[in-house]
């Protein structure tokens, strides 16, 4: 490791021995040990890495980040023209346009750019990234110029943050970077983040730092659980008054079409993918407000008690509600995939209606009220299914045998019994992803990215046909005690010990190693400007400085 990387991690690390809250030391985990990694800061951790001491300088004035001559993508690729800008100003800051000065000649040791070559004929510059995306890239750092190859703009945006996190800078802000070689790609494909912009607003600004963060971490699925019970912020065309009623207010905490289009697109240029939840047929009270008739009225005895339950599963307008519903989201969110929800059904209000108890009797379901259940995700699944669209459903869906198409997604989240449903799951042929130990919502003292860290997804019993059913995992941040004041913190870089753990290699466990890495990896995220928490007693050489 480079003399200068070593004087910033023993800046860092410099705090970590003081003894604060010793009352609280009985209850404390053991810290990991504070040295340097040969791989530097580098998060996560790419597949193969090769590094040397030999180090080139890189100025402002000098250095270019531009398309190769053979690549299939030229400067009418926006996508790449824009993370070409937004990197050169990660690694210099906000300098002028970069550029050569005129009159200006490269040192003996100095780096001239990094050049970027998409290989195959489609760079897919105009389209959309995929479950089945390729992700790879190639980056060799040596003089004159870096050369970053990937067979799609979705790995040469993967390739630009592993760049820029190779350059590092001494005490005097001088720019430098090593001798490297890298072969990188996932581990897992689908590698998540949940967000839940129902039991609190998000603005729209939370959201795009967020995904900003999660192109960081090389994350590429933002999980966005819209809607819920507390309120109903997504403002549809064709339902309108969804929101109107829904929402916690109709025009301030609202995502409109254009609001949208927005996090779409700004995810799109980062390769990130946006899969929107819209669950039911529990997780509805705020559905209710604008939508007459949608939710089970609830009894007490023989008399209406006035509240309501969940989606009423006996009327045919609520899969007409529906159709339509989902028609429009299918086109304003243009991934393969929609989330459906489908967890937590309480059956009490079901069960106090007398309209469904003659239902029930009627279907001879007896009193097997997930019979219900499965009758309406059944319905609600073929209606799904005519809009093109795959899906994802929680666990209990499964569980509760209802059946679902080849493709499915099945997400497991429930703990305690996460690795039997990842085995039942998988042994039924289904392609599953699992979010049960990353709720990291449930916060604790000391280093709980350790936990996460620690976590193996394929630690199953299962043969190896099911394991390579498990495309990934999530990591859920749920709303109830997190809103625009607090989510950014909250979130990294806990999320970063789940990123490392889905696109780094399967040995990759070295807890010491990892929080070195990490400790300066969240001191550059702090340094673009993310208010990312400490690790642990420590402090970072460019501090956040505040709103």
């Amino acid at each position: 490791m480079d003399t200068a990387l070593k004087f910033v991690f023993l800046l860092l690390m410099s705090l970590s021995s003081s003894r604060g809250l010793q009352y609280n030391d009985v209850d404390r985990q053991d810290e990991p040990a504070a040295r340097a990694s040969k791989y530097g800061s580098l998060w996560p951790l790419p597949q193969k890495v090769q590094t040397s001491d030999d180090a080139f300088k890189l100025t402002s004035a000098g250095f270019q980040i531009v398309d190769a001559k053979e690549s299939s993508a030229g400067p009418s690729c926006s996508l790449l023209q824009d993370a070409f800008r937004r990197y050169y100003e990660y690694i210099f800051g906000s300098v002028k346009k970069q550029g050569l000065s005129r009159g200006w000649r490269a040192g003996p040791s100095e780096l001239t750019g990094l050049q970027v070559w998409i290989t195959s004929p489609d760079a897919e510059c105009d389209g959309y990234p995929s479950l089945t995306s390729d992700e790879s890239y190639e980056l060799v750092v040596d003089q004159p110029f870096a050369v970053l190859k990937a067979p799609k703009v979705w790995g040469a945006l993967h390739g630009l943050e592993t760049f820029s996190q190779l350059v590092y800078e001494d005490e005097y802000g001088a720019k430098s970077v090593n001798l490297s070689t890298i072969s990188d790609f996932p581990r897992f494909t689908h590698r998540g983040i949940l967000l839940d912009s129902s039991r609190h607003f998000l603005p729209i600004k939370v959201i795009l730092a967020t995904l900003e963060t999660m192109a960081m971490n090389k994350f590429n699925v933002f999980h966005w659980h819209i809607v819920d019970d507390p309120s109903f912020p997504y403002l549809s065309r064709t339902f309108p008054q969804l929101s109107q009623k829904g929402a916690y207010h109709p025009y301030t905490h609202v995502y409109t079409p254009a609001d949208v289009k927005m996090v779409i697109e700004f995810a799109r240029l980062r390769g990130i993918r946006v899969i929107p939840e819209f669950d039911t047929p529990g997780h509805t009270q705020s559905w209710g407000k604008g939508q007459p008739d949608l939710l089970t009225p609830c009894y007490a005895g023989s008399q209406p008690s006035g509240s309501f339950g969940p989606v009423n599963p006996i009327l045919n307008t609520t899969y007409d509600f529906m159709g339509q519903l989902f028609r429009e989201i299918s086109t304003v969110f243009p991934d393969a995939y929609i989330h459906l929800g489908g967890d937590e059904v309480d059956f009490t209000c079901w069960k106090s209606n007398p309209d469904i108890q003659k239902f029930m009797e009627q279907q001879g379901f007896g009193q097997d009220y997930s019979k219900l259940e499965s009758f309406y995700i059944q319905r609600l699944l073929d209606i799904v299914t005519t809009t093109k669209k795959g899906y994802m459903i929680w666990q209990e869906v499964f569980d509760n045998g209802v059946k679902l198409k080849p493709d499915t997604v099945v997400h497991v989240w429930i703990g305690g019994g996460a690795n039997e449903e990842m085995s039942k799951v998988t042994a039924a042929g289904y392609t599953t992803i699992l979010s049960a130990p990353w709720y990291l919502d449930l916060i604790s003292y000391a280093q709980d990215w350790q936990k996460y860290y620690k976590v193996e997804p394929l630690s199953f019993n299962g043969t190896d046909r099911q394991k390579k059913l498990v495309i990934g995992g999530e990591a859920c941040l749920w709303g109830e005690y997190v809103d625009a004041t607090n989510l950014t913190p909250r979130l990294w870089p806990r999320a970063s010990a789940v990123a490392e753990r889905l696109w780094s290699a399967k040995d990759v466990t070295d807890i010491n190693d990892a929080f070195s890495r990490l400790s300066l990896h969240r001191c550059r995220m702090v340094e673009r400007g993310i208010p990312a928490e400490p690790l642990f007693s420590s402090f970072c050489p460019h501090e956040y400085k505040g709103i």
